[in-house]
C-alpha cells in the first residue's frame, strides 16, 4: 500500500509523517505542492509545519497549492486524507472539513504531550481504535482553536463527526473541546495534535510504563492500512 504525504513550503512534519507510514507496514511517497502528480498513492496525508510561513491565514495559501486540487477531487471520491495540524488547517480552508482554525485563546504556542478521547472509531484512520479510548498525542500549535457557528456544531455532534475530543485540559480554546473531526464519509479526518510523533518507543510521549515509550498515534496509519486492504 502506497500513502502519499505532501510537502509544502514551510512543511515541517513531512518526514516523520513518512517514517511514521513505513512502521505502520506501508510504503511512504514523497508528493509536492507544486505538482497535480497523485503517483498513484492510496492515502494520502497533509503533514504538520507553517506552510508558506502561515502568510493570511494558516493553510490558506496552502489549499490553493497545484496539488490541492487533485486531493479534492481524489477525497470527494472517496480516497483517506488526513490533516494533521498544519494539515487540518488546509483541509478546513479547502471545505472538505467544516470550520476553522484560530489563534489559541491564551495567545500563546503550546506544546505538550495531550490526552484526547476518540469520539468516533469508523472512520478510515481511526477503526483500530476503541470508542471512548483515551489516548495520549504530542500537541503543537499556535493556531489551534477550532471555531464553527452554532449549527455545524450542532450537526457535528449530532451526526457523530467529532472524531477527537481534549480531555482533562483545553490546551487551546477549541469549542465544545474538539481536538479532531471527519467528514460525513469518514474518508477525511483532520486533527490538531501530531500522530505521527507517537510511533515509535524511545521516542513518543511518557506513559506509565516508560519515558518515551507512548505509540497510540501509530493506530492512525495501521487504521488506514486496514480500511483499504478490507
Amino acid at each position: 500500500m502506497r500513502i502519499g504525504v505532501i510537502t509544502f513550503p514551510g512543511s515541517l512534519d513531512d518526514r516523520d509523517a513518512q517514517r511514521a507510514i513505513r512502521l505502520a507496514g506501508a510504503e511512504p511517497v514523497a508528493l509536492w505542492h507544486g505538482e497535480h502528480d497523485l503517483k498513484k498513492v492510496d492515502a494520502i496525508v497533509l503533514p504538520g509545519g507553517f506552510s508558506y510561513g502561515d502568510y493570511l491565514r494558516c493553510g490558506a495559501i496552502a489549499s490553493h497549492s497545484p496539488i490541492m486540487a487533485e486531493v479534492i477531487d481524489a477525497a470527494n471520491k472517496g480516497m483517506p486524507v488526513l490533516g494533521i495540524c498544519n494539515g487540518f488547517q488546509m483541509l478546513v480552508e479547502a471545505h472538505l472539513l467544516p470550520g476553522g482554525l484560530i489563534r489559541n485563546d491564551h495567545g500563546r504556542f503550546v506544546r505538550r504531550d495531550q490526552m484526547i478521547r476518540v469520539e468516533n472509531n469508523r472512520t478510515d484512520w481511526t477503526n483500530k481504535f476503541d470508542e471512548s479510548e483515551e489516548i495520549v498525542i504530542p500537541l503543537k500549535n499556535g493556531e489551534g482553536g477550532y471555531i464553527a457557528d452554532a449549527d455545524t456544531l450542532e450537526r457535528l455532534e449530532g451526526e457523530g463527526l467529532v472524531t477527537f475530543r481534549y480531555v482533562g485540559v483545553n490546551p487551546n480554546g477549541s469549542l465544545n473541546d474538539i481536538a479532531g473531526i471527519s467528514n460525513d464519509r469518514g474518508n477525511v479526518v483532520g486533527l490538531m495534535p501530531h500522530p505521527e510523533h507517537a510511533v515509535e518507543r524511545g521516542f513518543g510521549p511518557n506513559t506509565t510504563e516508560a519515558m518515551r515509550c507512548g505509540m497510540d498515534g501509530l493506530r492512525f496509519f495501521t487504521s488506514v492500512i486496514a480500511k483499504v486492504l478490507a
